[in-house]
């Protein structure tokens, strides 16, 4: 008799980790399939939290978050989006993981269906699963550069829909929405009055003069709006697990006593930390992009250079899909086979869904070098190979 439960047994398991699990048998292999800078957190943020530990912030402190780093995410945050949010509109969350999960939790009822984009990150399913919620996923096209389409948005809704996922920059595509596609979501949005965790985690790292458009700035449909971010992408924070939800008071008020009884808060020194980054200079943010943005040339150009790869260049995030279908394999075979035989990690496409299917994910946060002699490896293998 086993003791687990039916949603612990069947938990989908990450594709990525998966990946990442295999490639600790060939340590000379370039790690290209994890989503994390390969920047050190910046130093006067670092500082802030030395200081804090100092001072004795160790204890616990309000579920919702400190006041202060509240009120620094809504001054920020109404700053970029051009409205006004308040403290109160504010959660703060163990990392943007927690804050899907709490964002879910308080909307959803058994058998409510969520939306989710397919290909997209992988984790929402599982979340939606646990809370007892369905996944329907309604699909992501290359031919339109993986932007939600209204209109398919429209075919996949039911009396049961109660909430969409809405991820640009997205994590695996590299995709942005612009003004107008945003604008033709939120009318379905509307029409349906169904609610939109927006996940805006990479809001910050946006290419080629583009800037990051949220859902959240149609004021029509705000109130029907979760913002889910964190600091780990835009300031190298993986580690400190500082993540937030923006939305309407009602919602954000009743998240602490779900905050109790999952992690109770976030450590106060970790979000002084926070607050150093939020309020502090933001160049080291500026001098990444810059960064990230060499690099996606790098690997897309690289990729592009090799017969059978098509790789469009992202419009935002550190990540390239590529497209594989030319070589008549699957894309877990595909990535396998790189793995083994170029010693480059990558994530296959299937891993976020059944549209990924015929693509592979690369992540380009980081070295020049590393980038340079992984598409190196890759060319050597294909046109060895194929």
């Amino acid at each position: 008799m086993s003791y687990l439960s039916d949603s612990t047994i069947n938990y989908p398991r990450s594709g990525i980790r998966v990946m990442f699990e295999l490639a600790s048998q060939y340590p000379d292999a370039i790690n290209l399939s994890v989503g994390e800078p390969n920047f050190e957190t910046p130093g006067h943020i670092k500082i802030a939290a030395i200081k804090a530990i100092t001072e004795g912030l160790t204890k616990y402190n309000p579920n919702a978050g400190m006041y202060e780093l509240r009120e620094a995410i809504a001054e920020k945050y109404g700053r970029d989006l051009g409205y006004h949010i308040e403290a109160e509109n504010v959660m703060v969350t163990v990392g943007g993981m927690e804050a899907v999960f709490l964002s879910l939790a308080a909307i959803l009822n058994h058998g409510d269906e969520v939306i989710v984009p397919d290909p997209g990150y992988p984790n929402y399913a599982g979340t939606i699963s646990i809370l007892g919620g369905k996944v329907v996923r309604v699909p992501l096209y290359e031919e339109y550069g993986f932007k939600l389409q209204a209109e398919d948005l429209e075919k996949a809704i039911t009396p049961k829909t109660k909430a969409l996922i809405l991820n640009y920059p997205s994590n695996p595509l590299g995709a942005i929405m612009d003004k107008e596609s945003i604008e033709k979501i939120a009318e379905v949005v509307k029409r349906h009055n169904i609610v939109v965790v927006s996940d805006e985690v990479y809001d910050k790292i946006i290419y080629d003069g583009n800037v990051h458009y949220s859902i959240s700035q149609i004021e029509d449909v705000r109130k029907q709006v979760l913002i889910v971010n964190s600091l780990s992408k835009s300031y190298a924070m993986t580690g400190w697990r500082v993540g937030f939800i923006i939305g309407d008071k009602e919602i954000i008020g009743n998240m602490p006593k779900l905050q109790e009884g999952v992690v109770s808060c976030l450590p106060p020194f970790i979000q002084k930390a926070a607050v150093a980054a939020l309020k502090g200079p933001q160049t080291c943010v500026d001098e990444m992009l810059e960064h990230y943005a060499r690099r996606r040339d790098l690997i897309t150009d690289g990729l592009n250079s090799i017969k059978g790869f098509n790789c469009p260049k992202s419009g935002g995030t550190f990540y390239a899909f590529a497209n594989i279908k030319s070589f008549g394999k699957s894309s877990e075979e595909f990535a396998k086979e790189l793995l083994k035989e170029a010693r480059v990690v990558c994530v296959p496409g299937s891993a976020f869904g059944e549209m990924g299917e015929g693509y592979i994910r690369f992540s380009f946060a980081n070295s020049d070098e590393n980038l340079v002699e992984a598409v190196r490896r890759i060319k050597e293998y294909v046109e060895k190979s194929y």
